[in-house]
């Protein structure tokens, strides 16, 4: 198929026309690619749970688990990069003199990763002129473990992968006066960012906490996409 016709189906499908479509772009590469709508994201659920169902009910076990203690939850980071920041054992409350014989120990997991928007078949005049919508998803688990469970950070960068562009963070403190075990979703949408993005790099952290035994917080969902439309229109 000649490299017009494959140009001609992705203005027609996507419903893109009065974008810019030069004809220097690869749009074979482009249709095949399908930028628009879907999840850029791998792995978008390393915890194996879903928002469409309650977050799992842990039951507390009457001894200690064997074997070494766990250090971040368990599940399939395939396409992520993660990491671990121990805070330590928590002993603010504790009067003085009073033995403890258990802590809470806190966490942050990390999980980041990378999307390089071109090589997903976003072309530079259309990140750099038309500018369309990338929107951003996650839903955290409301683990109860602590007021500050989930932290968000979502970077637009540059041609070099390092400038920043535009930049989105959400720390959110959460209610424990009353017991709530759901999913929240976090949602921004970034639009009008201005020329020159290429990637969008998505990182958020999660507390976990061991105390006896190892209690994480979990995460699912999490999206990047791009949108041939913008806010309004």
């Amino acid at each position: 198929m000649a490299t017009n016709e494959w140009k001609k189906r992705c203005e027609t499908e996507w419903n893109i026309k009065g974008i810019s479509m030069p004809d220097g772009v690869d749009w074979k590469f482009v249709y095949e690619a399908k930028p628009f709508g879907r999840n850029l994201l791998r792995n978008p659920a390393p915890h194996g749970v879903s928002q469409e169902s309650p977050p799992p009910e842990r039951e507390l076990t009457e001894f200690p688990p064997e074997g070494p203690p766990r250090s971040e939850p368990e599940g399939d980071y395939t396409g992520w990069t993660t990491s671990r920041e121990d805070l330590g054992y928590d002993a603010s409350g504790v009067p003085p003199g009073v033995t403890i014989c258990y802590l809470p120990n806190y966490s942050w997991f990390t999980l980041e990763q990378r999307v390089d928007l071109k090589a997903e078949g976003v072309w530079d005049e259309l990140l750099d002129g038309f500018q369309p919508d990338i929107v951003i998803k996650d839903w955290y688990e409301e683990s109860q473990l602590h007021e500050s469970i989930y932290q968000l950070r979502v970077r637009l960068l540059g041609t070099d992968g390092q400038t920043v562009i535009s930049e989105y963070t959400m720390s959110p403190t959460e209610q424990l006066s009353e017991y709530s075990h759901n999913w929240k979703e976090v949602s921004h949408v970034f639009s009008g960012y201005g020329p020159g993005v290429r990637y969008v790099h998505f990182l958020h952290r999660l507390k976990n906490k061991f105390m006896v035994e190892f209690f994480p917080t979990l995460v699912t969902g999490s999206t990047v996409l791009v949108k041939p439309s913008k806010s309004g229109q």
